[in-house]
């Protein structure tokens, strides 16, 4: 068995896998777009002499983490054929992607699961959810006159863009998008229309990406309804007349759609709001996140300032990235930068200073997925509550959220 990187030449094999693993089918056009995307990725194959049996794809990207760009490795297109499964190739592959990805000096490590148990034993853990609203008709908001006015701008990658990164910003874990990203594949995945909010300045404040589709609902027997659905894939705005400015507009689809259904992140506050609060709402698990290098991370993360120099310590285990694995010391200045460095066992760092967790658990709690407090009491962190009190001062208080897929 040899892992080793694919090139253009290995385009049509992989794309074999891809298409088997996961179903999929791609007419001419869809090749190119993912032509042009492979020389972008790094993706690692194992070969049986000259057969592809498994393959990991490795995207760079960057990250918002307390408002600063961190770099990430997403890990798609994790496949191998079914008789080949269960060997231990795709074991093999993570772990040289962890590796990879430290060279590469991507700290992070994003993934969308098939399993989370499956990926969890290697390190990685959840770490952001989505609501998702199905309002019908009579439950849509009430209009709202506010001082500003929208636009349709399809197409508008742009202003679009303007907008999004602004937002995106004050989440942790959402994508750094590059232009080229919003034309494959969220304009190939996220079809229909944008509509714009501009303020009365004439300013972008926020935008909408949404589909009006017919959705065929069984009703018993060879009996079907069908229903048009407004089918709202990102809800941007930057200030509450944004939003109630774009959910006016949406209303207005009221004679042509039998309900809306609206992605939001988890602290979206949209039912306090509405008249009748009890919509369906839903909150799924998405994304999950590992951190492959803790002290370029550490690094690079920025801690709440509190105005005073602070050290802790932390026990950390990780099975798959040994760099990761021990005791670490962290000076936090009042400005809340760190630096770290590793410690001995032999070195005095009394456990009254130190909290004990894994990978899996730091991610999540650095991330701002889950708090100290949290964490502790559902035993995930060892630690007095002195040292939780100061992780909880410490750590940024952000809601996580992504928009995207990989």
């Amino acid at each position: 068995m040899e892992i080793r990187a694919l090139g253009q030449d290995d385009f049509e094999t992989s794309l074999e896998l891809t298409k088997y693993a996961f179903q999929l089918d791609f007419n001419e056009k869809d090749k190119e777009i993912l032509r042009a995307r492979f020389t972008k990725e790094q993706t690692w194959g194992i070969f049986d002499e000259v057969r592809l049996s498994a393959q990991l794809a490795i995207v760079p990207f960057e990250t918002y983490i307390n408002g600063t760009r961190v770099a990430i490795g997403g890990v798609t297109r994790v496949s191998t054929w079914p008789e080949l499964r269960r060997q231990g190739l795709i074991s093999k592959l993570i772990l040289h992607s962890l590796k990879t990805m430290k060279e590469n000096g991507q700290s992070l490590s994003f993934l969308v699961p098939f399993s989370f148990g499956f990926y969890r034993k290697y390190g990685w853990e959840t770490y952001t959810e989505y609501k998702q609203y199905v309002l019908e008709t009579a439950q849509f908001p009430p209009r709202v006159e506010t001082n500003g006015y929208v636009e349709r701008r399809d197409g508008d990658i742009e202003l679009l863009s303007r907008v999004y990164e602004v937002y995106a910003a004050r989440y942790n874990g959402t994508l750094v998008r590059p232009l080229d990203w919003w034309k494959s594949p969220i304009f190939q995945r996220k079809k229909g229309h944008a509509a714009v909010y501009f303020r009365e300045d004439g300013t972008p404040a926020g935008y909408a990406l949404y589909e009006i589709r017919k959705q065929s609902e069984h009703l018993k027997a060879k009996q079907f309804r069908v229903q048009r659905e407004l089918l709202v894939h990102e809800f941007v705005f930057l200030d509450e007349d944004a939003r109630w400015g774009l959910w006016s507009y949406l209303s207005n689809h009221d004679s042509m759609v039998e309900r809306a259904v609206v992605t939001a992140p988890v602290d979206d506050a949209l039912p306090f709001f509405l008249p009748d609060p009890r919509i369906q709402q839903e909150v799924l698990p998405y994304f999950m996140a590992r951190i492959v290098d803790v002290q370029q991370f550490i690094e690079q993360y920025v801690f709440s300032a509190t105005g005073e120099s602070l050290k802790l310590a932390i026990r950390l285990t990780d099975k798959y990235a040994p760099w990761n694995d021990g005791l670490w010391e962290l000076t936090i200045n009042g400005e809340g930068r760190a630096s770290i460095s590793s410690l001995n066992e032999n070195d005095t760092v009394s456990d009254r200073t130190a909290i004990r967790c894994d990978i899996q658990t730091l991610s999540a709690l650095l991330l701002g997925y889950k708090r100290p407090e949290e964490l502790h009491r559902i035993g995930r962190i060892g630690g007095v509550e002195e040292v939780l009190a100061q992780w909880e001062a410490i750590i940024p208080r952000r809601t996580t959220y992504m928009l995207d897929f990989f």
